[in-house]
């Protein structure tokens, strides 16, 4: 994965994470199909879609889990957080109840991500302007406080949603590119997994473990 590297691949697993129906399932659609389902049900359990993506001439494939929202799930998804190297953390715009459940979904994900996740906070369904109950402003200083990048989206009238998708692809690629630039053991621990992907034939699930 180090530079000048012919047929390097990079895999990078994002989570998306929030409160049910804010709208996740309809911003992976647009992003990877560009669909988006009026009627689409609650996700039960995971999800995920491959995209991908050309960062600086390279191709980033980004594994993109859709969690669902809902408590009974939680104890199901938890173990999908591990390996994540990106999350799009969402909440409605139209409804408070979903802004105010982000910090605790940060939490989550602090706990159960044991590297550097490159974060960002999405307020969806930005085209319900007639109804909004969180303003643009209070999710900029949220995100501010958080550390977290941010960006409202409308999946409905695809709004934001490759731009937000790229910019935490982006800085994954950035994030991973510094540490191998920075580590001639991280490059090494890189190679070694490469090596043994390849001779043990692991499908392209399992490569999400080189880049946790």
């Amino acid at each position: 994965m180090a530079d000048g590297q012919q047929g390097e691949e990079y895999l990078f697993k994002i989570v998306l994470i929030g409160d049910s129906a804010v709208g996740k399932s309809n911003l992976l659609s647009r992003f990877a199909r560009n669909e988006f389902d009026q009627n689409s049900k609650a996700t039960i359990g995971v999800e995920f879609q491959t995209q991908v993506v050309d960062i600086d001439g390279k191709e980033v494939k980004a594994q993109i889990w859709d969690t669902a929202g809902q408590e009974r799930f939680r104890a199901v998804t938890s173990a999908y957080y591990r390996g994540a190297v990106g999350a799009l953390v969402v909440y409605d715009i139209s409804r408070r109840t979903t802004f105010d459940s982000v910090k605790r979904w940060l939490d989550e994900l602090t706990t159960h991500c044991d590297t550097t996740v490159a974060r960002m906070l999405v307020g969806n369904k930005c085209d319900l302007e007639n109804i909004r109950d969180v303003s643009v402003e209070e999710g900029k200083s949220l995100a501010e406080e958080e550390g977290l990048f941010f960006m409202e989206t409308s999946a409905l009238e695809s709004t934001n949603v490759q731009t937000a998708f790229e910019m935490v692809i982006r800085e994954i690629f950035n994030n991973i590119s510094r540490k191998v630039l920075n580590s001639e053991s991280y490059k090494a621990e890189l190679s070694v997994d490469r090596v043994s992907l390849v001779k043990n034939g692991t499908d392209k699930q399992s490569r999400i473990s080189c880049c946790s």
